[in-house]
């Protein structure tokens, strides 16, 4: 991933260094289960630890090198550490194949990755909470279809995504236990040159479980429902990205993105206040959405394993990782320093006079017995007056004498309380967050 949306603690994760340690510390750690399990001797472990050393930019411009010779990049890095340690580099890499390095590497990676992204996930969440407990009876105009339908608030709407962040949490936590799985267990994972036991050892020593059943390759479909939860976070992501852009137009104006000291909207038009962090959102979803399934087309390999699936992991373990980790951090900046205008919400919630409590009379209507269809010609048609004839619906209601055959103008008035609208909020704060104010 380019280094506009890349950020250093995970993009780290998956450099050339990182991706040799990790090989280095699987081969060293099934070097010590073979040493556990009476297959080699503890002297060579011994030396391979003291030599194998650290990695540096330098070993692996070595490794490329001699890669380009090889034409496989395990073997080139088998011979590096032949070259580094010696004879007893022999023993290393025995009995495996180089799926057991690079699926139980790769198992580590996307583990590490995880933790990170969880990280993205908690303070997105904190940013969320917060704003929502600020918000919590701030009156705006609840939409469907993106016309005005109820009054709602908008830490009710911030309550909804904090319950979605959670779910999506979840299923990342799921995704990290179902990917963090390591196979010792040779060619076609019969374990015929080297006994279960290494691959319990060697997966315990590296914090992973042993796949209970591998062939070559540890199978894809846990890969694919990884990229595919992460997929899911940013559609909820791009779901609050695309509010936040309804919210800031210059007809809605009700919320805003930060703007800072020094910025500028536009070449052309120095007014402009563009929600551009959001459209960005919104981008990147479509990324990990592209990723998702390119992991869902990995699930099906031939027989025991082929390597259609190896060029579009080396491209999508760092790139939806990264993405995803940049999404979730831009995303709480953003909820962290959203403007928010209760006035304009309060200036849109009058913009129609009133009609948007339509179903309220409707219901009174019913309750004071009458025919619920003929209840709905009435208040509709008051509706409909307003919108072709300007006004507002109160006074229409006010003028409707089968309207006031049935209610008193009290009653009428009663049901514009925004009040009415707000009763329940505490109780959805409370199933939300386990508190409420």
């Amino acid at each position: 991933m380019i280094p506009r949306y890349s950020r250093k603690e995970m993009s780290s994760l998956w450099t050339d260094v990182a991706r040799l340690r990790r090989w280095r510390d699987v081969e060293l750690a099934a070097l010590e289960g073979m040493v556990e399990s009476g297959i080699a001797p503890r002297e060579a472990l011994q030396d391979c630890l003291a030599r194998a050393g650290d990695f540096t930019e330098a070993d692996a411009a070595r490794i490329e090198e001699i890669e380009r010779t090889t034409k496989h990049d395990v073997i080139a890095f088998l011979t590096f550490m032949e070259e580094r340690i010696g004879p007893s580099a022999r023993w290393l890499h025995l009995g495996m194949t180089s799926s057991d390095v690079l699926d139980t590497s790769l198992g580590m990676a996307l583990r590490e990755a995880a933790d990170l992204i969880l990280q993205g996930v908690a303070r997105a969440m904190a940013a969320v909470e917060k704003r929502a407990f600020e918000h919590q009876r701030t009156v705006m105009m609840g939409r469907s279809h993106g016309i005005h339908a109820e009054p709602i608030t908008f830490g009710h709407k911030l309550a909804i995504w904090y319950d979605e962040l959670r779910r999506a949490k979840v299923r990342l936590e799921h995704a990290r236990d179902t990917i963090s799985v390591g196979m010792i267990s040779g060619a076609v994972g019969t374990f015929a040159h080297l006994p279960p036991a290494v691959e319990v050892f060697t997966c315990r020593k590296l914090g992973l479980s042993p796949a209970p059943a591998s062939s070559q390759v540890i199978q894809r479909d846990r890969h694919a429902e990884y990229f595919s939860a992460l997929a899911l976070l940013g559609a909820s992501l791009e779901k609050f990205a695309v509010e936040i852009r309804h919210l800031q137009r210059t007809e809605v104006r009700e919320a805003e993105e930060p703007f800072t000291a020094g910025q500028k909207g536009s070449s052309a038009m120095p007014h402009k206040r563009n929600p551009i962090l959001s459209e960005n959102l919104t981008g990147l979803a479509r990324l990990l959405r592209g990723y998702a399934v390119s992991a869902l087309e990995d699930v099906a390999l031939w027989h025991e394993r082929d390597i259609s699936h190896s060029s579009v992991e080396r491209v999508i373990g760092p790139d939806a990782t990264i993405v995803a980790d940049f999404m979730l951090h831009r995303f709480a900046g953003l909820m962290e320093n959203l403007r928010v205008y209760p006035e304009q919400m309060k200036k849109n919630l009058e913009l129609l006079g009133g009609v948007v409590n339509s179903q309220r009379i409707l219901l009174e209507l019913a309750r004071k017995g009458m025919d619920r269809q003929a209840a709905y010609v009435i208040v509709q048609r008051n509706a409909m007056h307003m919108f072709e004839h300007g006004g507002t619906f109160r006074d229409a209601l006010a003028r409707d004498a089968d309207l006031l055959a049935v209610m008193t103008p009290a009653e009428i008035e009663e049901c514009f309380s925004a009040d009415y609208h707000l009763k329940h909020v505490e109780e959805i704060f409370q199933r939300v967050f386990g508190r409420s104010a």
